[in-house]
């Protein structure tokens, strides 16, 4: 099976404790591939993912996708990046609203990914992200859904937009990729850190002491397949059945057993996302 950038990566030893992925995008897959990905992520220790559709044709995708695979819960937003595009074509609005129509079908759990993105979307456009983000928080307030947060290069504006709005109760920060002053700054609030394949890059020893310092049961973990694949297979398509891989990495940063640390996590999900 052959996915976006390359050949997939052989499938890791299983997890004797199952988790979930918080974060995949499998709308970016062929139906064939969905069906082959959800049985390797089973068979991998990973049963359970929640797809995440953060523009208007994935969310459509996510919505329908829930009906036919019980795998699945889902999440619905539109990203931070899109947004300036949707405000220019006079479309934003509509496409808000559709949102919100689909967030109500019970198997969404999640708003999201929603935030703020510094990186790729110009300083002259950042206001036009950060009131998308905050119509997005009132949204998840409103049908009482978790909030997951996209944070690229604007950390303080998105902790100031949070604290402005009031987060909702399960806030997660999906690929967090803040330092330990960030973590700690989370953790007072009550948020969710989740924790992805760049836990194990080379050059991540701010992310991996940020993990030290987060409390256990505020801990995560997810793909964001097809991308952020984990070490050895950094650079190759990434999915749900890579997730060991990562959380065994985790477990050796934190010094933890590892199928204390799934349970762990898994208990921890159904507290955010309720059960599948």
């Amino acid at each position: 099976m052959t996915g976006r950038g390359g050949e997939r990566p052989p499938a890791p030893e299983p997890l004797a404790v199952p988790v979930a992925d918080n974060h995949t995008h499998l709308d970016s897959e062929t139906e064939a591939d969905v069906e082959a990905l959800l049985a390797a992520a089973t068979a991998a220790g990973v049963p359970r993912s929640v797809q995440i559709g953060c523009d208007l044709p994935a969310a459509r995708w996510t919505v329908a996708a829930l009906d036919r695979y019980p795998q699945l819960l889902g999440g619905v937003a539109l990203h931070p990046n899109e947004v300036p595009d949707l405000v220019a074509a006079g479309e934003y609005e509509a496409a808000l609203a559709e949102i919100a129509d689909l967030a109500r079908h019970p198997r969404v759990r999640v708003v999201g990914e929603t935030g703020l993105d510094h990186f790729r979307t110009p300083p002259e456009q950042w206001h036009l992200q950060e009131e998308s983000f905050r119509a997005h928080i009132a949204l998840a307030k409103e049908l009482d859904l978790a909030l997951q947060i996209h944070d690229r290069d604007a950390h303080e504006d998105v902790l100031r937009v949070l604290a402005q709005e009031g987060a909702p109760e399960r806030t997660v920060f999906h690929c967090f990729s803040g330092d330990a002053a960030m973590a700690r700054v989370c953790a007072d609030a009550g948020y969710f850190l989740s924790f992805a394949g760049t836990v194990t890059f080379k050059n991540a020893a701010g992310l991996r002491e940020a993990l030290r310092l987060t409390p256990r049961d505020r801990v995560m973990v997810e793909t964001d397949a097809p991308y952020l694949t984990p070490v050895p297979h950094r650079g190759r398509p990434n999915a749900g059945y890579l997730v060991p891989l990562t959380v065994r990495a985790m477990a050796d940063v934190l010094g933890a057993d590892l199928d204390e640390l799934c349970a762990t996590i898994a208990a921890t999900t159904e507290r955010v996302y309720g059960p599948w």
